[in-house]
């Protein structure tokens, strides 16, 4: 079957209105992408973007991230543990190891692991929006953004507030947060706690995770202003099915730690921004969960990184430059104690010409000690039809550097590869955007070009019941292809007892071509999407209660056709008390995303929320 894909954007309630007036209609024109030396109005970006904002947070039947993420059109989510104890995040065929994950601009990459992306110290009601860049954002953000990048941003308030949520629901779920804001004159800060928990939907799939976030900023004067970010997330959970299925008590146990310090310069057009920041992971996993002594796997890893960014604006454009230097080191009782660095500096230039057209150039250069200098360039141009339509289309080339899982660890079915090389692809892009008060939409064309593609791969067994052993290995290339178009549209139709507020469609597809030696057996590269489809609706009654409705059809390559239907129904949502309930997978339906974790059937939640200011 020859398609192509169709995938874009969810965008909602990007005006700067205060909370009290949480309207439908929205002003994406308006809305900035901040990267980390440009400043772009959404209008001119020349990328795909999505950008889920605080009224999506709020009202779409999600407990975390993770689930949020996965009403993202072109975003494939993989859960292994719901409410956020583990998933794997895949944007335009890429696996979770090809997908950097950043907080505030800091990256959260984990060295073991890509399983450990996720792993973000901030509770899910502290976040104020998420952009997700997809395509290449290695010229942008630097090494592993190889197939997208996603930024959580959290936002300093400038008076005192208190918010308190409660839940529970079905499989003894329940939870809670408290968020605190309490600025003192020019120094704001935010102090929040979050909990949650359940006894699991099938055997030993219990779980408990718990962050705690403080972020606080400090304007000097009109130029000068400090931040700094403190997070610590506990993720305790049985993982039956996570990584085999002939263990059905493995049981994992996982802290991370981030800490982050910030300066900016801003003086006319000049802004630069020098920070540095640092990140643990504790990961202790067990095939049984009561018998450490007969396997127990424990890794501790760190991350330090120092970055300058800077951009300066002038008559003929703007100019970003930026360096980064970062140590990464692990001491693992599998995987050895293994460290190493790197050096990347970065370079691009943007400029507008002929009244309704806009380019932009750059290059990423990076030393890492045991693969030498690499480069990778990138360019993008766009055209304004007018002010609510563009087209653009850009190119990019992004690569990963393998993990310490791939390069170094060893069980019973699993080799290591202390000889991988890093995986480097093409990447091009052909989009058209319209952005309206009323009517968002996107269609987009993209192709990459994987050369190197890191693949857990094995013979087949000529004995049985005991397989040959996954070897990671740099298999030749992969090729992915594919549409992606979304529609959004607020008819704002009836009246005060009953309005239609939001409509949105979506479809994506994939269509991946691997090259491999024939009859190798390939357990990640022909596990992403093929179909995506995705459809919601808003409604409000008596201007008290809104219900959201979410459906998903998700087909991927290597696995069976699912459909989901979700929904979401709150009262009095920007009111000092306030009420919600949720069902997922309202149809029951049964499916796996990630390994061979069952994943739950109907699952009611309901809850409440104060807000004190």
């Amino acid at each position: 079957m020859k398609l192509s894909v169709l995938a874009a954007f969810l965008t909602l309630n990007l005006n700067h209105a205060p909370v009290e007036q949480d309207s439908s209609t929205v002003e994406l024109r308006e809305f900035t992408i901040s990267e980390n030396r440009l400043e772009i109005p959404f209008n001119k970006v020349s990328r795909n973007i999505s950008v889920i904002q605080r009224k999506a947070i709020e009202t779409t039947p999600a407990r975390s991230v993770q689930e949020l993420l996965s009403f993202t059109p072109g975003v494939d989510v993989r859960q292994r543990g719901v409410s956020g104890v583990q998933a794997n995040i895949g944007i335009r065929g890429g696996s979770f190891e090809q997908t950097l994950m950043l907080l505030n601009g800091i990256k959260l990459t984990d060295p073991q692991t890509g399983h450990h992306m996720m792993n973000i110290p901030v509770p899910f009601q502290s976040i104020q929006r998420i952009e997700v860049l997809k395509g290449p954002g290695s010229r942008i953000f630097g090494q592993n953004a190889y197939a997208g990048a996603i930024n959580i941003v959290t936002e300093l308030p400038e008076t005192k507030s208190l918010n308190i949520q409660g839940f529970g629901g079905d499989f003894g779920m329940r939870g809670g947060h408290i968020i605190s804001s309490l600025p003192i004159g020019k120094y704001k800060q935010t102090f929040s706690v979050s909990h949650d928990a359940s006894d699991g939907h099938w055997y030993n799939s219990d779980f408990k995770v718990n962050n705690v976030f403080y972020e606080s900023g400090y304007e000097l004067n009109d130029k000068h202003e400090f931040n700094s970010m403190l997070g610590y997330t506990d993720r305790t959970f049985g993982a039956n099915g996570f990584y085999t299925n002939a263990f059905p008590d493995q049981w994992e146990s996982i802290q991370t730690y981030l800490g982050a310090l910030s300066h900016s310069y801003r003086n006319k057009g000049l802004f630069v921004q020098s920070r540095g920041y640092w990140r643990r992971n504790v990961d202790e996993f067990r095939l049984r969960r009561n018998e450490p002594e007969f396997f127990t796997n424990n890794h501790t890893s760190d991350v330090l990184a120092l970055e300058i960014n800077g951009a300066y604006t002038h008559q003929w454009g703007t100019t970003g430059l930026g360096i980064e230097t970062r140590e990464e080191r692990i001491n693992s009782s599998n995987l050895g104690e293994r460290n190493r660095s790197f050096i990347g500096i970065f370079a691009e230039h943007r400029i507008e010409f002929l009244e309704k057209f806009d380019a932009r150039a750059g290059l990423y250069s990076n030393y890492y000690n045991e693969f030498g200098w690499r480069h990778f360039p990138g360019a993008e141009l766009g055209f304004q039809v007018d002010k609510f339509s563009r087209f653009y289309t850009n190119f990019g080339s992004s690569f990963r550097i393998p993990s310490f899982t791939e390069l170094y660890y060893q069980d019973p079915s699993n080799f290591s590869n202390p000889d991988l090389l890093p995986e480097e692809a093409w990447n091009y892009e052909f989009g058209w955007k319209l952005n309206k008060s009323r009517i968002n939409a996107e269609i987009v064309y993209f192709y990459r070009f994987t050369e190197n593609l890191i693949d857990y791969t094995r013979d087949p067994s000529t004995v049985q019941p005991n397989p040959n052993r996954w070897t990671p290995r740099n298999i030749s290339e992969v090729t992915f292809r594919g549409i992606e178009t979304a529609i959004q549209y607020a008819p704002n139709l009836g009246g005060k007892q009953a309005k239609l507020s939001e409509v949105s469609l979506s479809y994506n597809y994939i269509n991946a071509d691997l090259v491999q030696a024939e009859g190798v057996e390939s357990r990640l590269a022909l596990n992403s999407l093929r179909h995506q489809v995705i459809a919601g609706l808003q409604a409000e009654f008596i201007q008290k209660v809104e219900l959201t409705v979410k459906g998903r059809y998700i087909e991927r390559i290597a696995l069976d056709p699912y459909f989901l239907l979700d929904a979401r129904l709150d009262y009095n949502r920007l009111k000092k008390l306030g009420f919600f309930a949720e069902v997922s997978n309202i149809t029951n339906s049964d499916y796996v995303e990630a390994g061979f974790v069952q994943m739950p059937g109907r699952w009611v939640k309901a809850g409440f929320s104060l807000r004190v200011n």
